[in-house]
């Protein structure tokens, strides 16, 4: 598995990818994924209201547009976009995007010139695929998929002149992930799977064409493998009991045999220590494998780029900032030579270190007032797509010629959007009790800002919607999310709270053993702002969020049960002890990490204190209104963290409502689940909250939803249930989880 999709697979954030994330030393090729909804929103839900709450049918101020008049529909902001991630194959031959087909996200292809050709070649009927590349056959598309959310991921290669898919993967209870790709060879990857050992992969070299899998390196108890673009495993990385890391090399005369199980005899190559864990590590190799890059915290905060030659040691700095970690990366797709580095404070700035791309992206700049993703590169680097980051509008995708120094557009993730109105994003900084400075984002409802100073004329209601992770981080751009709350009447406010990646490691040690200490004390913190700046009302805020913003929601309700009105929770875990002893096998080599970070969950004084900080420990001090939202195949936070909150509370006589989905696993990936589900918490807030709503309409149709608990406590629920069906299936009982 490689370093970077181990990290993200590890993360709880609930947008941590469907598919194997791209290497370090790639481009941000994944960013515009944005332009569809997020996997698991972190907060999304809606329905009817309160009868006091304004629907689409309020009257309309004379000279408004038709669009004005009404609330931005649902359906708009998180059913699936028109068109998505533009891709261009690496020969140039063709454009690829995402787009759906009776609802389902899948993926298109077109001539290069042509884009009124374009063909569906795959087609995936049951769940949407949410991201894909292109193989460097030119002639392949290479995307992973699981069931019902439940991380059992296959990797699938889908001939585009045929249309014909083969799992490369065809295994069961798998995890498969992509571990290297090379234009040296284009007809073979390299695939982790775990199929010998649960929680270890092992790198097989797989052929596209006839599905052939050679072992090259058996995994004797490694977090990860490092390859280079000749498929040869370079190094090998682990965590240390001590909840550092580990890189190491093959020993002298140790390259391994073909078809034994590759290098059995490692060395330390290069040790770090807890503090920089999450901060340093490899990054990849530059063209003839001779220098190493390297992503390195050590003796500074902000993690910088740096490489290393692997013959002589010496190592260099290639770019740094004092108040950002190194972010995006462009490299030349086959020189490999690092071109320009982003850093993203409050927003993305970049460094260009290759003047051969300077004036490609200075005109860029020109072309759209937003920020600038190079998502694909063909490999003579004469074609990229390029995507613009908005924050009040649609994400925007082009095809740059190189050679005539223009960009053509291709599409708009979402055309509905137009007409509708979109607000602006601010990026505020926020001071904590202890001196730290959180970067943060804030929305507000259209017309409450007249002087677009970020402060409302009048304070408003606010949802403070927590990030998951907690090993992610909030950025600005556009947001669905926040689009949605604002144009209900709310503020909404995003909190890079400490523990929060990208800043430092200081900023990221800060939250270690803090989960409901200082990390829930930045969120009180900036509540606190939003009400002394007079953005919001004081007696009017709701928390939200998925993953650890779920178990945010749960914090805040048990801990200072006086500072929210409501809370949403999704898919958050309630116990820290319970959480920990049922992780993914897959999530052992990091489990020394978790320890210093969040507790120990082996020991009795380490539960003990893992109990101090579990909300289900505190369950009998909530006294505002609860919403949770579950998916049963959860491998990370299971069906049991919801199921025993849910218990608990019914036991003490405390009203919560209880949203199961038998066919999700970490988040709503199927549109109508999260449709169905924004539907039931628009109503909830427009309850506790007092902003408007948008009825149910059609949003539960196709919707697996389940209401196991307290459908009566949100406006208008059972008879929606009633009325979309007339019998609901049994509760999905919690499955039990491997240790």
């Amino acid at each position: 598995m490689s370093i970077q999709a181990l990290l993200a697979s590890i993360a709880l954030a609930i947008t941590a990818g469907c598919s194997p994330p791209p290497r370090v030393e790639e481009s941000k090729a994944a960013a515009d994924e944005a332009a569809t909804p997020a996997a698991p929103a972190e907060g999304e839900k809606a329905a009817e209201a309160t009868p006091a709450a304004t629907t689409n049918d309020a009257p309309a101020d004379q000279g408004a547009s038709a669009k004005e008049q009404k609330l931005i529909p649902r359906s708009v902001l998180f059913g699936n976009p028109q068109k998505a991630s533009a891709r261009i194959s690496p020969n140039g031959k063709w454009m690829s995007y995402l787009a759906p087909v009776d609802g389902i996200l899948n993926v298109f292809v077109a001539p290069i010139d042509d884009m009124s050709a374009a063909k569906q070649v795959t087609d995936d009927k049951t769940r949407d695929i949410r991201g894909y590349s292109w193989a460097y056959t030119g002639e392949h598309i290479l995307y992973t998929q699981d069931k019902g959310g439940d991380e059992d991921w296959h990797l699938y290669a889908t001939d585009v002149a045929t249309g014909k898919t083969t799992d490369l993967t065809p295994l069961d209870n798998i995890h498969a992930t992509i571990e290297g790709v090379s234009e040296k060879f284009p007809d073979e990857i390299l695939v982790g799977l775990n199929d010998r050992n649960p929680q270890l992969h092992d790198i097989y070299r797989v052929n596209l064409k006839t599905g052939d899998r050679k072992l090259i390196q058996e995994n004797p108890g490694y977090a990860a493998f490092i390859t280079d673009d000749d498929y040869n495993v370079r190094f090998a990385f682990t965590y240390t009991a001590d909840g550092g890391n580990e890189v190491l090399e093959p020993a002298e005369g140790d390259a391994g045999k073909p078809g034994d199980k590759g290098i059995t005899d490692w060395v330390t190559f290069m040790k770090v220590g807890p503090e920089d864990a999450m901060s340093t590590s490899p990054a990849g190799f530059n063209k003839d494998g001779t220098v190493l890059y390297l992503l390195d915290s050590r003796d500074r905060n902000t993690s910088a780029l740096f490489s290393i030659d692997l013959k002589t040691d010496e190592k260099k700095l290639i770019a740094e900032n004092p108040k950002a970690d190194i972010g995006e990366v462009l490299v030349h797709p086959t020189e490999k030579t690092i071109q320009a580095v982003a850093f993203t404070y409050e927003k993305t700035e970049w460094d260009i270190l290759d003047e051969s791309i300077k004036k490609d992206l200075d005109y860029l700049k020109t072309v759209e007032d937003g920020e600038v993703i190079v998502t694909s590169r063909t490999l003579d680097d004469k074609q990229w797509t390029v995507a613009f980051m908005l924050d009040d509008g649609p994400v925007k995708f082009y095809r740059y010629d190189r050679g005539e120094g223009k960009a053509h557009f291709l599409f708009n993730s979402r055309d509905d959007l137009e007409g509708y109105p979109l607000v602006k994003m601010h990026p505020v900084l926020i001071p904590t009790r202890d001196g730290k400075e959180l970067v943060s984002y804030l929305t507000l409802p259209a017309g409450s800002d007249p002087d677009g100073d970020g402060v409302p004329n009048k304070p408003v209601p606010l949802v403070l919607n927590v990030h998951g992770g907690p090993w992610a981080r909030d950025a600005w751009g556009f947001d669905p999310e926040h689009q949605w709350l604002a144009d209900r009447g709310y503020a909404v406010l995003a909190v890079n709270y400490r523990g929060s990646t990208g800043f430092g490691k200081s900023f990221v040690n800060a939250a270690n053993g803090e989960w409901a200490g200082k990390m829930h004390d930045d969120l009180i913190d900036a509540v606190n702002w939003a009400v002394e700046k007079g953005i919001a009302q004081k007696d009017k805020v709701a928390i939200m969020g998925g993953s650890y913003g779920g178990y945010a929601t749960l914090v805040g309700l048990t801990y200072t049960p006086d500072v929210f009105a409501a809370g949403v929770d999704i898919v958050g875990p309630s116990s820290l002890v319970t959480l920990l002893e049922n992780i993914p096998p897959y999530w052992a080599s990091f489990m020394p990490v978790m320890k210093i970070r969040v507790g120990d969950v082996d020991t009795e004084e380490g539960k003990a204190e893992l109990l101090k900080r579990s909300p289900m420990t505190k369950v009998d001090q909530i006294k505002k209104p609860l919403l949770i939202g579950q998916g049963a195949n959860d491998p990370r936070v299971t069906q049991l963290e919801a199921d025993q909150i849910v218990k608990s509370m019914e036991e003490k006589k405390i009203p919560v409502t209880y949203v199961l989905y038998p066919d999700e696993g970490h988040g709503f990936a199927r549109e109508p689940n999260r449709k169905s589900f924004n539907a039931v918490t628009e109503a909830f807030l427009a309850e506790h909250l007092g902003g408007k709503y948008e009825p149910v309409g059609k949003d539960f149709e196709g919707a697996s939803i389940h209401v196991p608990s307290g459908a009566a406590q949100v406006p208008g629920l059972d008879k929606e249930l009633k009325a979309d069906r007339k019998q609901m299936p049994p509760k999905p009982e919690a499955k039990e989880t491997e240790k």
